[in-house]
C-alpha cells in the first residue's frame, strides 16, 4: 500500500523505451480519427443537483472525513526502512530483469497520509521517487499518488482492502509515451507478516496491448 506506482513506472518505461515508435502517417491518422469520434460521441455535462446544508451539519461532516480512522493506523505500522527487491518482465515470456532498492516511509498532516521515498536504479541509472497514500474517508476508497525523477507525470490510482487475505488492489491509468496510448494499470499487494510484504504489477504488453505481469516487488522490513 506504500508504493502505488512504483510498479507502473518502472515497468511501463522499461516497456516503451523498448518499443519503436509509432510512424508518423498512423500517428497522424490515429489522432483524426480520435478527434471525429470525440465530436461524434459529444453529450452535455449533467450537473448534479447541489443538496442544500447547514452549518452545524456541514462542520460535523467535516470534522469527521478528517478526523484519521483506522485506515489511517494500518498505514502507519508500515512506517520505517524497507529493502526491496524487484524483478521485472518487459514481456511475456522474456527473462526477468532484477535491481534493488531501500524506501523509507513516514505519516505527515497528523497522520492523515504516508510518504514513501524510494531509491534503487533503473536500467542502470539512479532512480528516485515520492509517493503518497492515504485513505479518503469521504469516497471510501485507498488513494496514491507518485512522483519520480524519470517522469515528468504525476500518477493517480485508487483501490480497495481485503482484510481476510490482508491485500490491496490499486487501479489506474497511464498514458505510454511510446505510442499515445492510454493502459490500464493493476497493483495487488500483499501483506505475508508484519514485516514482509509482496507486491504484483500488471500493464501492457507492448507488442499486443493485453495485460500480464510485468512486476513483482518483494519488500522487507529491516
Amino acid at each position: 500500500m506504500k508504493l502505488s506506482a512504483i510498479a507502473a513506472l518502472l515497468a511501463l518505461l522499461i516497456s516503451c523505451n523498448n518499443e519503436s515508435k509509432t510512424d508518423s502517417a498512423t500517428t497522424t491518422s490515429d489522432s483524426s480519427n480520435a478527434t471525429a469520434a470525440k465530436d461524434a460521441t459529444t453529450t452535455e455535462t449533467k450537473t448534479e443537483e447541489w443538496i442544500p446544508v447547514d452549518d452545524s451539519t456541514a462542520m460535523k461532516a467535516m470534522m469527521e472525513v478528517g478526523t484519521p480512522g483506522p485506515e489511517q493506523a494500518m498505514l502507519a505500522k508500515d512506517n520505517g526502512t524497507w529493502k526491496a527487491e524487484v524483478t521485472m518482465w518487459e514481456k511475456p515470456g522474456a527473462a526477468p530483469a532484477t535491481s534493488k532498492g531501500t524506501l523509507s516511509n513516514k505519516m505527515i498532516l497528523g497522520g492523515r497520509y504516508q510518504v514513501t521515498t524510494f531509491k534503487g536504479d533503473m536500467m542502470g541509472m539512479p532512480f528516485e521517487g515520492t509517493g503518497t497514500t492515504g485513505y479518503d474517508k469521504a469516497r471510501k476508497v485507498w488513494v496514491s499518488t507518485w512522483t519520480d525523477n524519470m517522469s515528468t507525470a504525476i500518477m493517480n490510482m485508487e483501490g480497495t482492502y481485503d482484510e481476510a487475505s490482508r491485500t490491496m488492489t490499486f487501479t489506474g491509468k497511464m498514458l505510454c509515451p511510446a505510442n499515445g496510448k492510454w493502459c490500464e494499470l493493476k497493483q495487488v499487494m500483499k501483506k505475508l507478516d508484519d514485516k514482509t510484504e509482496v507486491m504484483e504489477m500488471y500493464g501492457p504488453d507492448m507488442q499486443t496491448g493485453k495485460t500480464f505481469k510485468n512486476m513483482e516487488m518483494k519488500m522487507t522490513k529491516s
